[in-house]
């Protein structure tokens, strides 16, 4: 197709637009891959590449990790012996080949819906799928656990274990204790890192490619076991000496080249860098280096969005970019007559704050445009840090600046929050640290299914003695709240939804008083406490029961999980009605569960509904969809307000 520059977005049509899925359609499993010659793979790659744009274009989800990704899926599925072998891959947003590839290519447009397809690789929809994956950083100790487990089990044939890693996952914590745990093992184990932005070794001409062609040939690797076991056998080298072989061989390599890299320095057998577009060539290498004994690591260097210009010109915009024309990369806009969303709502006030005070200081972790931390990064570029994939890191340099008398504000969403827990005791609040936790995509995310909802922020944060835990009905008391964060003297934590808010005017803001909530709406037979927005959840539910029925229930927004407000729980308590709990987190621990306690501790026996996320974990759908599906939207609050006046 001829290149076209469009109005919009200064993008090209993709040069895969229009096609045939010459070969895909009859590839129903790994082994119908398997059965096709080499020179057969580019038509897979175009193929996958074609159905991903025209799927992904009206059904969304992520779009460039998955088209940089492709060569990459074909050439492992084609030289290892899946599901037997095992890719474990990480954060998961690469592995639409690999769905379309195991067999749910005809139901892959159910991907990220209510009863359809994850938007992550798991356990539960296919053995292809050997270990959850949606959070970074957790692949290489994944498959090192599995690679050992092989090993003492003795499986027969060898089993392969492979861990799929990108650039900016590998800086994760977890993922270097992985590493560090895989030097000192002799798992067979094959790490690949799919790099797509950092360079780790820059390619450095003639010689770099000879010696990368050459330290991957099955002859020079046979020859080079062969010789160590020979002289082991000799008794002139032992295990230690052959360490500090391998350690000199590493060097001669590195100073041959001019590099040096850390997988070399950890021991682990280092190949590349290589073109991840480049599929026979992947399959030629994957084939000579898969029966290597010991840890090594494939670097591949690789384009995030590749094969489709607009994607590879803004990797970024086209992560997950919603729907889009897939014959010009436009992509379909949003209704203009929409509230703004929380998390623009958070960035365009923190700015506000970091203006009137100099000490404010924003920190997320690899999230800029995720949370909108990149107003502050745009305004403040020296007071802004993004610290990568490392939220436990986040927290613990955000007590450290606050110990020196600086505002350190977190944006983390609250899934990914969970990963600093000991931070959070720890490093702040043990010392009482002034650290504002603003965290997004609390409750019900939608799309992005269990990995991502964040359902437990109430009750991992609420048991931290010091520990304020709020959560804003709306964008004015999201403001308010950030307000009142910043000049309280201990750790404060705000979540709040991912998405927009409700259809409100802005007012000025002001700080809220602390541990109050606020009664707004009378009624004398039924008690809602509600949380967050479900507090216009319950607003609307009650004004409906009224009207239905005649009954009237009272509805206060209880702002504060931590410290409840103990004057509205007293005043409901003399009203002696039943009490309805509502909140977008899980109930197990949640603000129903504090309320219970409190009542409790204060000898109060009144009936106590508890509406919110059940104990189990929630698939994937619209958030709506899922708030009925949990039994907390707007319907069944109104069905249990009366239900619970009947009893």
């Amino acid at each position: 197709m001829k290149n076209e520059k469009t109005s919009s977005e200064g993008t090209e049509p993709s040069e895969l637009l229009p096609g045939q899925l010459m070969i895909i359609k009859d590839i129903n499993s790994p082994a119908d891959l398997r059965a096709l010659a080499v020179e057969q793979l580019p038509q897979v790659c175009a193929d996958l590449r074609t159905f991903l744009i025209n799927s992904l274009s009206s059904h969304p989800g992520h779009f460039a990790s998955s088209m940089g990704a492709v060569e990459l899926t074909v050439a492992l599925h084609y030289v290892f012996n899946t599901p037997y072998d095992r890719i474990v891959w990480d954060v998961g947003h690469q592995a639409y080949g690999h769905k379309i590839l195991t067999g749910r290519r005809d139901t892959f447009s159910t991907n990220r819906t209510l009863g359809g397809l994850s938007g992550f690789p798991t356990p539960k929809e296919s053995e292809y799928d050997t270990f959850a994956a949606g959070h970074a950083s957790n692949s290489i100790s994944a498959a090192l656990g599995m690679a050992v487990a092989a090993k003492l089990k003795k499986d027969e044939p060898r089993r392969n274990i492979v861990a799929v890693i990108g650039d900016a996952s590998i800086s994760g914590g977890l993922a270097f204790e992985g590493l560090n745990n895989a030097a000192n093992s002799k798992a067979d184990l094959l790490i690949i890192l799919n790099d797509n932005d950092m360079s780790i070794d820059r390619n450095v001409g003639s010689l770099n490619s000879y010696l990368a062609n050459l330290t991957t040939s099955r002859p020079y690797n046979n020859l080079r076991d062969l010789l160590a076991s020979g002289l082991m056998k000799m008794n002139l080298i032992s295990p230690k000496s052959r360490a500090s072989i391998t350690r000199f061989n590493n060097s001669l390599k590195s100073l041959l080249v001019s590099e040096q890299n850390i997988f070399e320095g950890l021991n682990i057998r280092y190949f590349g860098p290589f073109d991840g577009h480049d599929v026979g060539t992947l399959v030629r290498v994957l084939n000579d280096i898969k029966l290597i004994r010991g840890p090594r690591i494939l670097h591949l260097r690789t384009v995030k969005g590749k094969g489709f210009t607009p994607a590879e010109r803004d990797p970024a915009k086209w992560h997950a970019p919603g729907k889009f024309d897939p014959a010009t990369g436009i992509r379909l806009p949003e209704s203009s007559d929409c509230p703004p969303k929380y998390q623009d709502v958070f960035g365009r006030h923190l700015v506000e704050l970091a203006e009137r005070d100099d000490r404010v200081v924003a920190i997320t972790a690899a999230m800029p445009s995720g949370t909108s931390v990149n107003n502050m990064l745009a305004r403040f570029p020296d007071r802004t840090f993004d610290v990568g994939i490392s939220e436990g890191h986040a927290v613990t340099f955000a007590g450290g600046l606050a110990k020196e008398g600086m505002k350190p504000v977190v944006a983390i969403y609250s899934s990914f929050l969970q990963r600093a827990y000991d931070h959070i005791i720890h490093d702040v609040a043990l010392d009482g640290l002034p650290v504002v936790f603003c965290i997004d995509r609390a409750g019900l995310v939608g799309e992005d299914g269990a990995t991502h909802h964040g359902v437990f922020d109430l009750a991992y944060l609420r048991t931290i003695p010091g520990m304020t835990v709020t959560a804003p009905r709306d964008q004015n008391m999201l403001r308010s709240l950030m307000d009142t964060a910043i000049s309280f003297p201990g750790p404060f934590a705000i979540r709040y939804p991912r998405g927009r808010g409700e259809k409100i005017a802005d007012r000025e803001t002001k700080e809220i008083p602390y541990g109050k909530g606020e009664k707004l709406r009378d009624g004398g037979d039924v008690t809602i406490l509600a949380l967050g927005p479900s507090v216009y959840d319950a607003l609307r539910a009650a004004e409906n029961a009224s009207k239905e029925a005649g009954v009237e229930a009272a509805v206060y927004d209880m702002v504060f999980v931590k410290p409840l407000d103990e004057e509205i729980l007293m005043e409901v308590a003399r009203k002696g009605k039943p009490i309805i709990t509502v909140e977008d987190a899980a109930v197990e621990g949640g603000m129903g569960s504090a309320v219970l306690e409190w009542m409790a501790d204060n000898g109060i026996n009144l009936p106590v509904s508890r509406l919110g996320i059940p104990d189990r974990f929630i698939p994937q759908g619209t958030p709506a969809q899922l708030r009925h599906l949990c039994g907390f939207d707007e319907e069944a609050i109104k069905t249990t307000i009366l239900n619970t006046a009947r009893q």
